[in-house]
C-alpha cells in the first residue's frame, strides 16, 4: 500500500511488508534496489546486488536498456565487461557499472541515507531476480501510486481550469463595461469579447484561437483545453489583471504587453521550463 508521499519527489510504498523508495529524477522514476534487496536479505542486501549485476543476463539486459535510452552509453566499456560476464572470478558494483559505461539507469549515491536505484524498468528485472510474487506486488503498488498521482494532477489541473473560467467573467463584466456601448447588436459584442480572450491567448500562449484550431485541425476543444496546469494559473490571474487594466482605461496594445510581461514573470516562478516558448521573452 502507499504509505507517504513527500514534496521533494521522494515517495514510499509499502510492498508486502517491506518499505520501497522511488525517487523521481529528469523526469523518470528511479526505485530504491536497496529497498528490494533488503526484501530477501536484511543483512546481505549489498551483496545480493553485487551478485545480480554479476550475472550474464542481467548485463545483457543493462546494456539493451542503456542502449535504447542512453545517447552517451560506452559500448566499447560494455562489450569487455559482457565477456566477462558469467566467470567465476568477475566481479561487479552499481558504482563500477556506471563509471565504465556511462549508464544513467543505475544511480549509486554513498552515505547513510544513500543506496542503488535503478529505472523503473530495471528495478522490476532486479525484482524479478529476487522473487517473481514480489515484482507483481511491485508493479501493482507502484501503479497503485502512479494513479494516485495523476488523479491529483487531474484535480489541480481542473480546479485551475475552473479559476480561470470563474475570473473570466470578471474579464468579461469588465469588457461590457467599458468597451462595449450599449447600443451595439450581441454579434458585435461577441467580436469584441472574442478580441479581449485572444488578446490573454497571444499575451500567454504566443498566438490566437484561430491560429491554433488552425495549426491543430485534429484537437478537439480550443488552446485552452490543452494548457498546463501552470499557464492555467497564470491565464486565471491575467484575466483578472486585464479587468483592472480595462477600469484603468489602458489601451489594447499597452494591456498586451504587460499582459506579456506578467505571463513571463508568473511563469519563471511556476515552472523551469525555456521562457523562449513564451511570446516576448528575452533570450
Amino acid at each position: 500500500m502507499l504509505k507517504a508521499m513527500s514534496k521533494t519527489g521522494k515517495s514510499i510504498i509499502e510492498v508486502q511488508g517491506t518499505a520501497i523508495t522511488i525517487v523521481s529524477q529528469k523526469e523518470q522514476n528511479y526505485i530504491s534496489l536497496t529497498d528490494i534487496a533488503r526484501f530477501k536479505s536484511k543483512d546481505r542486501f549489498d551483496d545480493l546486488i553485487r551478485n545480480w549485476l554479476r550475472n550474464r543476463n542481467t548485463v545483457e539486459f543493462l546494456g539493451v536498456w542503456e542502449r535504447l535510452n542512453n545517447p552517451g552509453f560506452n559500448p566499447v566499456e560494455f562489450d569487455g565487461i559482457r565477456i566477462q560476464a558469467g566467470l567465476n572470478s568477475f566481479t561487479l558494483t552499481p558504482k563500477q557499472w556506471i563509471e565504465k559505461t556511462g549508464a544513467v539507469g543505475i544511480i549509486s549515491n554513498p552515505g547513510r541515507y544513500g543506496g542503488t536505484y535503478a529505472h523503473k524498468d530495471i528495478a522490476f528485472e532486479f525484482a524479478s531476480w529476487v522473487s517473481v510474487e514480489f515484482r507483481l506486488y511491485l508493479i501493482k503498488e507502484f501503479q497503485r501510486l502512479k494513479d494516485d498521482e495523476n488523479r491529483r494532477l487531474s484535480l489541480a489541473w481542473n480546479l485551475n481550469r475552473t479559476l480561470s473560467k470563474l475570473n473570466y467573467r470578471i474579464h468579461t463584466d469588465a469588457v461590457k463595461a467599458h468597451l462595449i456601448p450599449p447600443e451595439v447588436t450581441p454579434a458585435h459584442a461577441a467580436i469584441t469579447y472574442a478580441t479581449e480572450a485572444d488578446l490573454l491567448n497571444v499575451a500567454l500562449f504566443g498566438q490566437t484561437a484561430r491560429l491554433w484550431r488552425d495549426t491543430n485541425p485534429k484537437l478537439e476543444g480550443n488552446i485552452r483545453d490543452y494548457a498546463s496546469i501552470e499557464q492555467l494559473l497564470v491565464l486565471a490571474n491575467m484575466e483578472g489583471m486585464n479587468a483592472e487594466f480595462i477600469h484603468m482605461g489602458l489601451p489594447q496594445g499597452e494591456r498586451l504587453k504587460r499582459l506579456n510581461q506578467i505571463a513571463i514573470r508568473q511563469m519563471q516562478v511556476l515552472t523551469s521550463v525555456n521562457l523562449k516558448l513564451l511570446p516576448g521573452a528575452k533570450k
